[in-house]
């Protein structure tokens, strides 16, 4: 670990850590690393569902029955 890293107490699942455990075994990597990259993918995938509602801001909205009408016509 580097200088710039911080240290958090997480409590897993005894099942989830196991299989932590396992992984970052037949991955030769550490529990740390993987927990990272799984948080980084999530809070990316974050960033993208924000990006895409602010790049959609402007679309006008049609309620559920509109939708539900709109999408049994005929095409």
């Amino acid at each position: 670990m580097n200088e710039s890293t911080k240290r958090s107490t997480i409590y897993f699942d005894p099942q989830l850590h196991a299989a932590l455990r396992l992984k970052a075994a037949h991955t030769d990597r550490s529990v740390s690393e993987l927990v990272n990259d799984a948080v980084r993918a999530a809070l990316t995938e974050d960033q993208e569902d924000l990006a895409a509602f602010d790049e959609r801001i402007a679309e006008p909205t049609m309620s559920y029955e509109a939708l539900l009408a709109d999408s049994s016509s005929p095409l």
